[in-house]
């Protein structure tokens, strides 16, 4: 299967290469897209070692990983596109590789949705619009029987977005960190897409 170029409304998804790097690079550049994440900006070094980390986990299971979105003009939502860049700048990273790592489970069925866009693109619905798409793939062709969502609890804008497509709040679990950003005493929330409200929302998109 691999991760096929995928097409919504506004955006065409391209499955991270490493031609892709310094995109990667520049958008990790902004401290304000990392503040609830790194709550800095990052350095070349450690994007190196992310976009490696990247790569290895989109081996993994066939037709997850991570694209880069790029602003389309026109396609067919749901379309497959060229595999090519040119039809828009980079509007940012979304994610969809299996679940790893501490408080996620250890079950190939189980995707990790994520997002990260250029400020310039905020506040625009394309988070949102690019994380239903790739929620139609996990379900509808890679076969996951569930998908989840991790983020700061004081995220309200990433928890916007999960609620807006549907996925649902599970839980608030609390994590320690040698270096803890603003906001991280209110802990971290979980939000899922179960196959079973994945079909119970089919055609109301």
């Amino acid at each position: 299967m691999g991760q096929p170029t995928l097409r919504t409304e506004r955006l065409l998804l391209v499955p991270l290469a490493d031609r892709h790097f310094e995109l990667e690079v520049e958008l990790d550049a902004d401290a304000e897209v990392l503040k609830y994440i790194w709550g800095r900006a990052r350095t070349r070094d450690e994007v190196v070692s992310s976009h490696a980390e990247r790569m290895a986990l989109a081996a993994k299971v066939d037709g997850l990983g991570y694209w880069m979105a790029f602003g389309s003009h026109g396609g067919r939502p749901g379309s497959s596109g060229p595999d090519t860049e040119a039809e828009g700048e980079f509007v940012g990273l979304m994610m969809l590789p299996p679940a790893h790592g501490e408080h996620l489970p250890d079950d190939p069925t189980v995707a990790e949705l994520g997002y990260r866009l250029h400020r310039r693109y905020w506040r625009q619905g394309l988070a949102a619009e690019a994380s239903r798409m790739l929620l139609r793939h996990a379900f509808d062709t890679v076969g996951q029987s569930r998908v989840i969502a991790q983020a700061m609890a004081v995220n309200i804008a990433s928890r916007g977005v999960m609620e807006r497509i549907g996925m649902r709040y599970v839980r608030t679990f609390h994590q320690f960190w040698d270096y803890p950003l603003p906001g991280s005493q209110a802990g971290e929330v979980e939000y899922e897409m179960t196959r079973a409200m994945w079909e119970a929302r089919r055609g109301t998109w």
